[in-house]
């Protein structure tokens, strides 16, 4: 792991619960809780599984300030301060830097895009302006940009750009990533049904959106990879992947709502353009859950 790492494991990228009224904090907060009392390694508050991009300014700051606050340094906290406006990401991440982040989360600018230059120059005038260590986030399938390998070994010596989300697919890219990167950047997976083979490529862990559910049990996985267990990870990563491919069946955090719902952590509520699960869908979501243990309806 790099000099400056935030974590090592599982994160959670954490549900919002929203209800009609807006946040709603009590729910938050039992999530929170429940995560942390669970053994997750930290904790990604207003990421894309926070449905940060539908919150406004005001909801964002406030739901960054209270996570802050509940989660009182039990857990590293990594925040959501992304955007295609490179002005307001700077604005952001200064926030959360002032209210007690331990790293944030930069996704690529998404709709305008980037050339490889523009990413180059938008995140390290992000990092410039951080005084916590930033985790790049690339996820070209909701973007429409991809960081390319050199674009991530021209990055990698910033003071301030100490990870990697790596939600592209492709382990050949990922691999050639690791490659040039060396020990500069950790690698997180941020998909779930590729935790193990990033990990086998030397990564620090995952970004998850499985450990809404099975906080305990992600992290394991990680911890049995780390203690040498492959065979025990392995298992982990085969056993959940029909509970992973049902919690991706439609477009996240979709699923991932439905599931916290029925485990009763929030309402079923999702800001348009995003719109309840499809109930066929639904019915495979919970029939994996139940397969994986739970007793939920």
């Amino acid at each position: 792991m790099k000099n400056g790492s935030i974590f090592r494991g599982a994160a959670t990228a954490l549900i919002t619960p929203l209800d009609k009224n807006g946040i709603n904090y009590e729910q938050f907060g039992k999530v929170i809780d429940w995560q942390i009392e669970k053994g997750i390694d930290a904790l990604v508050i207003c990421g894309t599984t926070g449905e940060g991009s539908t919150l406004s300014d005001e909801e964002h700051r406030a739901a960054l300030a209270f996570a802050a606050k509940r989660t009182a340094g039990r857990v590293p906290l990594i925040a959501g301060t992304g955007s295609n406006d490179t002005a307001y990401a700077i604005e952001l991440t200064k926030f959360a830097c002032e209210v007690g982040y331990d790293g944030m989360l930069l996704v690529t600018p998404y709709y305008n895009k980037a050339t490889q230059k523009g990413l180059i120059a938008s995140f390290t005038a992000i990092a410039d302006e951080s005084t916590k260590p930033c985790i790049l986030y690339n996820v070209p399938s909701r973007t429409g940009v991809n960081i390319e390998p050199a674009t991530y070994a021209a990055l990698a010596d910033h003071p301030m750009i100490s990870a990697i989300k790596e939600a592209n697919g492709n382990i050949s890219k990922i691999a050639e990533t690791a490659a040039l990167v060396g020990d500069k950047l950790d690698i997180y997976s941020g998909n779930d049904d590729q935790i193990v083979p990033i990990l086998s490529l030397g990564g620090a862990g995952v970004i998850s959106v499985l450990s809404n559910v099975f906080p305990t049990e992600t992290s394991l996985l990680c911890k049995k990879f780390f203690a040498g267990d492959l065979a025990g990870a392995r298992k982990m990563q085969l056993d959940f992947l029909p509970l992973i491919n049902a919690l991706f069946c439609e477009v996240n955090p979709i699923p991932v709502k439905a599931a916290m719902a029925a485990m009763g952590f929030c309402e079923n509520y999702l800001r348009l353009p995003l719109t309840t699960m499809e109930e066929t869908n639904r019915a495979r979501l919970i029939a994996a859950m139940n397969g994986m243990g739970l007793n939920v309806k």
